[in-house]
Order: C-alpha cells, then sequence, then structure tokens
C-alpha cells in the first residue's frame, strides 16, 4: 500500500535508495541529542537499511518516508518478522513534523500494509524514554508485552517489546 495523496501538503511515498544516508544521519543525530546515544547506533540504522534495500519483498515489506515540498520529514517500515508477524521498525519524525498528527498517519499507513499482506499480527521494539511513540501505540490497541533494563548506544535504557493482533 502506497498513500500517494497528498493530505495537507504532506505526502508518503516509498523508500528509495537516496533516503538511506538521510535516515542513518538523522537516527544518529536526534537520537545523539534528545537520548545522549553514543556513535554505535547509526551503524545499527545503516545495517537494518542496507539489508533491507539488498533483499526486501515489497509484497509483505515497504518503507516509507514523509516528505514536505521535497524535504523529508520522517520514516516507517514493516518488515517480516516471522510466517505471521510483521516487524515496524525505523519509526522517526524530525521534530518540526511532531504535533501534526503525521505519527498516527505513518503507524496507520504501516499497519494497514502488513494487515493487507496476511499478517496476523506486528511487533516492534522501543525504548520507554519514546513516550510519545508509546502513547501512540497505547492508543492504537497495541500492548506492551516486555520491558527490560539494559545499557545500549552508550546509555542505561528500558527495552520495550509491543505487539499488535489483527
Amino acid at each position: 500500500m502506497t498513500d500517494t495523496t497528498m493530505a495537507g501538503d504532506i505526502l508518503l511515498r516509498p523508500f528509495a535508495g537516496p533516503d538511506l544516508d538521510w535516515l542513518v544521519e538523522r537516527h544518529q543525530t536526534l537520537y545523539a541529542r534528545d537520548e545522549g546515544f553514543d556513535d554505535t547506533f547509526g551503524p545499527v540504522v545503516r545495517r537494518i537499511l542496507e539489508e533491507f534495500e539488498a533483499g526486501h519483498d515489497p509484497e509483505c515489506e515497504g518503507g516509507w518516508i514523509a516528505q514536505r515540498g521535497g524535504q523529508r520529514l520522517g520514516s516507517i517500515f514493516c518488515v517480516r518478522h516471522d510466517a505471521t508477524t510483521a516487524k515496524l521498525r525505523l519509526f522517526l519524525l524530525v521534530p518540526d513534523a511532531r504535533g501534526l498528527g503525521l505519527g498516527q498517519r505513518l503507524l496507520k499507513t504501516c499497519m494497514q500494509f502488513a494487515q493487507g499482506a496476511g499478517y496476523a499480527g506486528m511487533t516492534l521494539w522501543t525504548h520507554e524514554s519514546h513516550k510519545a511513540a508509546c502513547a501512540l501505540y497505547a492508543r492504537s490497541g497495541w500492548t506492551l508485552t516486555r520491558s527490560v533494563p539494559v545499557h545500549s548506544f552508550g546509555q542505561d535504557l528500558v527495552e520495550q517489546t509491543w505487539t499488535f493482533r489483527f
């Protein structure tokens, strides 16, 4: 499913190769600034994107970039976790795009794609500190199924796993 309509003036379009470096840079910069993540985070994002670009199945995996006037505002990806479960990945909104309902729109697009691809449910991994995203997941019917303290990316964090059943 590709949302190529303009709601307001924000377009959701499929991820393309030229978006890769921008996504790595935005993730690294924003997570360093907002969460104190060290420079090990960007390479993780790059690996995820390179694996997606190299071998995703467009029938059951997709990535979307939100943009306005050619300026990228955010992303979301749906990838295969297993035969019946999709995994939400790389959900990001730049600060200027927050509070516009764009996060809900991206999440809905990803979930509709997963359901249309035949998945019975979805899963995602995040951190407790991402309060706005976690609140959005809860409002959208996701369930927090795991919460574990860890030390990752140079920080003491609480990793969370959320799940959704269609």
